[in-house]
């Protein structure tokens, strides 16, 4: 009887499916998307905490360290200080009255600008204190033989004319700030801030012990000087000297990223042949945790390296994109700088910048991996770099090691069940539902040994 085509056609050979139930299958292990080159952990030189607590021992600094203002805002017309972020003001470091923070902020009123407009000229007396809450200014002043050019560009958060607080002389303005973009820039006249300092006895205080400190020697770097003679002739009185310490060092306590690993005895039991499946769980268990320390390296807000550069060591880019001069001018910043770590459209916008130069970028041979690098400094890609919504990243530059004043990663070594050095995984049991449980920790920080081993160029366009 002939076949429709609604019937299967009689078969003359076994089937691949039916062959399969006697093949033995080949198998992958687990593959996992996510997983990175995580070079900011293979890079970095780690120090063994075997204390748990890592302390930097300083020069006592002179110099009071600028941090960035930071702002809430409700809508186009509805900007406003956060009090408390008006601390990062080298004079308001450490002030405790949060009641005149408020009121002080509360001074502030938002003012729009536009690119090419100029907010203040070189030698006017300084009437008015402002802090960039969107936008870019540039800081135009005097160069060699009698050139004016851009000396600094300052972007959101940097206050301008703090200077104010000075009650012996009349202070003036040091550049002239013309703006590069439009933008808000929020604005304290100085007649608000002298009836708040003539109404405060605290913030008269402050002030002073800020002036005081101001006052006592110090060297290029802000800390205090050491007195020293030399050229002399003859058989002068030397100087006699110390060197002062920072009295509270900064300590880092080791950060930890942990979770609870969970498997079924059957599963243990029955399932192990030709893959271990408790070791397959653990290691893509072992893969998240470290990439999940990388990033925190790099955005934790309390020991990460975005957040805990030096201001003085962050800049901007001249014009928006990551351009060749940026990168020089954040590498002339330190010395012997090991690396960049940029994300990868980052890298890919700053090869657009070299290509219209007409510029090739040079490369290097790292672990049989082939890195682009500038002025033979590899440059590093790094996704944990966040990007903002309006598509800017950043560029960081670091020195590394302790012999190097630089930059250090902190774990300790030898803990109970290690795994990897700074990890371990240790056995919780079996619970009624025989599911057994297993605890992963990794241990780790990150330390500045001093403020010139890192620079960020920030506000770096990626998008054009």
């Amino acid at each position: 009887m002939p076949t429709t085509d609604q019937e299967e056609p009689v078969r003359s050979s076994l089937s691949t499916q039916a062959a399969r139930n006697l093949a033995t299958t080949t198998k992958t292990v687990p593959q996992m998307q996510g997983i990175s080159s995580r070079w900011l952990l293979r890079k970095l030189p780690w120090v063994n905490v075997s204390s748990g607590t890592y302390r930097v021992n300083r020069r006592l600094s002179l110099a009071v360290g600028r941090g960035r203002v930071g702002f809430e805002v409700n809508g186009a017309d509805d900007v406003r200080i956060i009090p408390d972020t008006l601390r990062e003001l080298p004079i308001l470091r450490g002030f405790p009255d949060d009641a005149l923070l408020a009121e002080l902020a509360g001074g502030f009123r938002p003012r729009e600008f536009r690119a090419g407009d100029v907010l203040a000229a070189q030698g006017e007396p300084i009437s008015e204190v402002f802090i960039i809450a969107h936008g870019r200014i540039e800081l135009i002043g005097n160069l060699r033989y009698g050139a004016s050019g851009v000396v600094r560009v300052v972007a959101d958060g940097h206050a301008l004319g703090d200077e104010i607080h000075d009650q012996e002389g009349e202070p003036v303005w040091g550049h002239t700030l013309k703006a590069s973009t439009s933008g808000t820039v929020m604005v304290l006249p100085r007649a608000s801030f002298q009836r708040l300092y003539d109404g405060s006895e605290a913030l008269r205080r402050q002030i002073a012990d800020f002036q005081a400190r101001a006052r006592r020697p110090a060297d290029g770097k802000g800390q205090a000087s050491i007195d020293l003679s030399a050229g002399h002739a003859g058989e002068p009185v030397l100087p006699g000297t110390f060197v002062d310490y920072e009295l509270a060092p900064r300590e880092y306590e080791l950060s930890l990223t942990q979770t609870v690993l969970r498997v079924h005895t059957r599963v243990a039991d029955l399932f192990n042949n030709p893959m271990n499946q408790t070791e397959e769980q653990l290691r893509l268990t072992v893969e998240a945790i470290r990439e999940r320390e990388e990033w925190e390296l790099l955005n934790n807000r309390d020991f990460g390296l975005l957040h805990n550069a030096d201001y003085e060591q962050r800049i901007n880019t001249k014009s928006g994109p990551p351009t060749p001069d940026d990168l020089d001018n954040l590498l002339s910043m330190r010395r012997s700088t090991k690396l960049f770590l940029a994300h990868p459209k980052t890298i890919a916008a700053f090869f657009r910048e070299c290509n219209s130069r007409g510029l090739y970028v040079d490369a290097v041979n790292i672990d049989d991996h082939r890195i682009p690098a500038w002025r033979g400094v590899p440059i590093y890609p790094c996704g944990k770099i966040p990007i903002s919504d309006t598509f800017t990243s950043s560029i960081l530059a670091l020195r590394t090691g302790e012999d190097n004043q630089g930059v250090v990663g902190l774990h300790q070594t030898g803990i109970p069940d290690e795994y990897s050095p700074g990890l371990n995984v240790r056995f919780m049991g079996i619970d009624e539902k025989a599911i057994l449980s297993y605890l992963v920790t990794a241990y780790y920080s990150t330390a500045i040994l001093v403020p010139d081993a890192i620079g960020v160029l920030e506000n770096v366009d990626i998008a054009s």
